[in-house]
């Protein structure tokens, strides 16, 4: 019997989204002419390869950001040297495609994701509180825009079929290379590079891309038909105009003699909208060495025409238009650079995309981006008569419309370094606050508990606030999550918190009431190691603090401890009752009976903390925790006992789960 397939029913969303696809497909302007005409590939497959033209297939590959900005001087050289290798993989048959994506987000994206929901307790307050900091700090930084950086590659084949091998692994070597400099990377599918290019042509609108593969055969459109814009106007030759948005697409002219490594990094710290696209096509070696060559050989010749021409003017051959003296010793460096220093020589067509809501602001945006090219002595130029040629060069498609290029060798198309800082905005539903990134000013929102290794160290100079972090965290915990928080006081700080929060404040001092018992045990603790070997390793390192010197515990002392140490707990264990848990003066009468004089040396060691003038951990726990937040007052307990208690009342937490 054949299983019976049944078809997905569709949301009301999803036929709203079908309904306006089909609306773009039959709007057309007076030429007859779509939107979806302009946007210039022919097909997208669900593997993620686009063919844009008859024989050119392209795929993309999104990659992440490491720390260059904030690096050592050398770590940014390594980070360069092997950017410089990256490129240099790619040979003449690979055109590809650097593109970077600051869009801006819509405001509740990012306000969910920092918003503390209400609880109806008594710390709502607090929350709302404590979310609008959030939002002021959110309003310093630009976690406004979503920032991507994308990768395309493409190559010619004469089909799909041809095309697919190739382009795999083309794939999985630039994978390889970006595992190498230390980047995440990822290769897009299909229906993720639609909903790339959907939030590019509705920046006005700022919807939820929403496409199936399965809606392409019942409705008869295209996947152009649901990324498409309502429209295109490019009514003038200098900006376009894309839904409500406005636009204009420049090209940048590399005047300087040497670039600097910030050029590209300025541009997107814009807090704007804001697309960098830059193709790259590497030349044939032996073509460009020849091209060169060739070009030397011309100014050689100018040269001689000069020279001669001097000579019968009556003045010295030697002098000689500076452009010539200029043009030839540059040349000849690069034949050098490109003979014998591992470089290659790139074809390369810088564009930037600005966007703005109205034509006034993205003046102002173009201004601002023109000065920052002056800055680095280069000149941004519009592109006049060609905005759609260029707003398509812009998409992370591989596909470059422009034949404006500028030749640079490895070394000089590395200086565009597109790695920043690494950004930290997990958009979890117990994501805390840390802090702002130092160079992005950007939200640092964490959910420890996802990350590899969930411990942390709150590390600075004294009065840099170190505490303040620590209740900022603890706080933040307290209000987000349901997690217990433990404290460890050593200078009484924390209470006046903890009261607010309506925890509980345990004071341990040689004059407290308050006992808490070294030697507690809790047979539950663990279901996958043995409780009393825990407990072992926590009396060992107890031992260690108290009777070790310098080298710490022998291995016959801790021998003999391990040993003591279970002996004492066979009352217990037999019958786990409260008044059966052994104190630390069990385990010292224990070291006294045994043989070895190393047990009577811990014995003597331990004998101040059991019978001496320092036995505050020598009695029965009598602190009931039945609270989220405990905070241990220590501060009145001396120097060498709050180190003990420290270690105690971290025991503790596992006493007490």
């Amino acid at each position: 019997m054949q299983p019976v397939k049944t078809k997905k029913k569709l949301s009301r969303a999803d036929k709203k989204q079908i309904e306006a696809a089909i609306a773009r497909a039959n709007r057309t302007d007076k030429k007859g002419k779509s939107a979806q005409d302009s946007i210039p590939y022919e097909r997208m497959w669900p593997d993620g390869i686009c063919r844009i033209s008859d024989s050119h297939y392209t795929k993309t590959i999104q990659f992440q950001d490491i720390n260059y900005q904030l690096s050592q001087n050398e770590d940014k050289t390594a980070i360069f040297e092997g950017w410089c290798d990256f490129l240099n993989y790619f040979d003449s048959s690979i055109h590809f495609q650097l593109s970077f994506l600051n869009l801006a987000a819509s405001e509740e994206t990012f306000a969910n994701s920092i918003s503390i929901p209400p609880q109806g307790d008594a710390f709502d307050s607090i929350r709302e509180e404590y979310t609008t900091m959030l939002q002021n700090q959110l309003a310093r930084g630009n976690n406004g825009l979503i920032k991507t950086k994308y990768l395309t590659f493409g190559i010619d084949a004469d089909s799909i079929k041809a095309a697919k091998p190739r382009l795999e692994r083309i794939e999985t070597d630039i994978l390889n290379n970006f595992k190498r400099l230390g980047v995440a990377a990822r290769t897009l599918d299909g229906k993720e590079r639609l909903s790339q290019l959907h939030a590019v042509f509705h920046m006005d609108e700022q919807l939820p891309f929403q496409f199936e593969w399965d809606w392409l055969a019942p409705s008869g459109l295209s996947t152009k038909d649901f990324i498409a814009p309502s429209s295109f106007e490019f009514r003038t030759g200098k900006q376009f105009r894309m839904g409500k948005k406005y636009g204009a697409v420049s090209f940048l002219q590399i005047l300087a003699p040497e670039l600097n490594d910030r050029l590209l990094a300025d541009f997107l710290d814009m807090e704007s909208s804001l697309i960098v696209s830059m193709h790259i096509q590497s030349v044939d070696q032996v073509k460009a060495i020849k091209t060169v060559k060739r070009k030397i050989t011309d100014l050689d010749r100018s040269k001689i025409e000069e020279q001669k021409k001097a000579v019968r003017a009556g003045y010295d051959m030697d002098i000689i238009p500076s452009d010539l003296a200029t043009y030839g010793s540059e040349a000849k460096k690069l034949l050098q650079d490109l003979q014998s220093r591992n470089e290659r020589m790139f074809l390369v067509s810088f564009l930037v995309l600005n966007t703005a809501d109205n034509p006034r602001q993205l003046g102002n945006n173009i201004f601002q981006a023109g000065s920052i090219a002056q800055k680095y002595n280069c000149q941004l130029t519009r592109l006049d008569f060609q905005q759609e040629e260029g707003l398509m060069s812009c998409l992370p498609l591989g596909l470059n419309q422009i034949e404006i290029q500028r030749g640079l060798t490895t070394s000089s198309t590395a200086i565009f370094v597109p790695f920043t800082t690494q950004e930290l905005f997990q958009n979890g539903k117990e994501a805390l606050y840390y802090g702002i990134n130092a160079l992005s000013n950007n939200l640092i929102m964490v959910d420890r508990k996802l990350l590899k290794n969930p411990n942390g160290l709150i590390l600075g100079t004294p009065g840099s606030g170190k505490s303040f972090s620590a209740k900022r965290e603890i706080a933040n915990c307290f209000l987000l999550t349901s997690d217990d928080v433990i404290i460890c006081d050593p200078e009484a700080e924390y209470a006046p918190l903890v009261e607010r929060l309506h925890g509980q404040v345990i004071k341990i001092s040689p004059t407290s009431t308050n006992y808490i018992n070294p030697m507690d045990l809790n047979l539950d603790y663990s279901d996958d190691e043995s409780p009393l070997s825990l407990k072992s390793d926590f009396i060992l390192s107890l031992c260690e603090l108290i009777v070790g010197g310098k080298e710490g515990l022998q291995p016959v002392q801790k021998t003999i401890i391990d040993r003591c140490v279970r002996l004492v707990y066979n009352e217990y264990l037999n019958d786990p009752k409260p008044e059966n848990m052994p104190i630390l003066e069990d385990l010292y009468n224990l070291l006294r009976e045994q043989e070895e004089k190393e047990a009577q040396y811990i014995a003597t060691a331990l004998e101040i903390y059991v019978t001496g003038s320092l036995n505050v951990f020598n009695h029965q726990s009598n602190v009931d925790i039945d609270n989220r937040i405990v905070c241990y007052d220590i501060k009145e307990l001396g120097k060498q006992l709050k180190k003990i208690g420290m270690l105690v009342v971290q025991d503790v937490r596992f006493v007490s789960c």
